[in-house]
């Protein structure tokens, strides 16, 4: 049996869930033979009190256009990771067993989230595409009421879901992307299949725990 570690692409084996799955998420385009340089460490308890980031996990179709888009646009230098909708910046690693837990028992009675990405948004600095779901609003604000004293400022914030495609160039840069993807823009469809759990090291993340909603 197999899991899912990057954002639903790359496999990595059951038993190695609960251990460290470090991945180079800048080349996570959509099969294991994307990832050449991944590297799989095994060590256990070595993450342990690292902050927590929650991610949603895309439907494959959905995610493979976006990833491509972050791989294009989103500086070399800077992109660690693959095309993402974050739900908690900085979850407290010290309370990750609850954290999975609740994850587990929240996504059991879960069906997929329907999604719809029906336009982009300028950042100043950078191009996001922007996420509707009030299912995923719903599934937000519940955790967060679950998780409310451990959550940082920035996670307490008003929720506005997105995939950022491009971050941190310069404004002309980043006005001149958002103009050239609007003109042709059109309403996409897609789903959310889950929720990936992972430790934040400054860089890359490290896969910490999968839970898919129902089918």
């Amino acid at each position: 049996m197999m899991a899912i570690s990057g954002e639903g692409q790359c496999l990595v084996p059951l038993h190695l869930r609960g251990r460290r799955t470090i991945v180079p998420f800048w080349q996570t385009g959509g099969c294991p033979g994307s990832i050449p340089d991944a590297i799989l460490d095994i060590a256990e308890n070595c993450s342990m009190g690292l902050p927590l980031v929650l991610t949603l996990k895309l439907d494959q179709t959905t995610f493979e256009p976006f990833n491509q888009l972050r791989q294009q646009h989103f500086p070399p230098d800077r992109n660690f990771l693959s095309a993402h909708v974050t739900l908690f910046h900085a979850l407290s690693g010290e309370e990750e067993t609850q954290i999975q837990q609740e994850l587990a028992a929240v996504c059991s009675r879960t069906p997929r989230l329907p999604l719809q990405f029906p336009t982009l948004r300028f950042l100043g600095r950078g191009v996001a595409i922007e996420v509707q779901s009030s299912e995923l609003i719903h599934l937000r604000q519940s955790l967060a009421k679950t998780w409310g004293t451990w959550l940082t400022a920035q996670d307490q914030q008003g929720y506005r879901p997105h995939i950022t495609i491009q971050n941190k160039v310069p404004a002309q840069t980043a006005r001149q992307l958002y103009d050239q993807l609007l003109q042709d823009w059109q309403s996409i469809d897609g789903y959310g299949e889950g929720l990936l759990l992972w430790h934040y090291q400054g860089g890359p993340w490290t896969l910490a725990g999968e839970f898919l909603f129902l089918e």
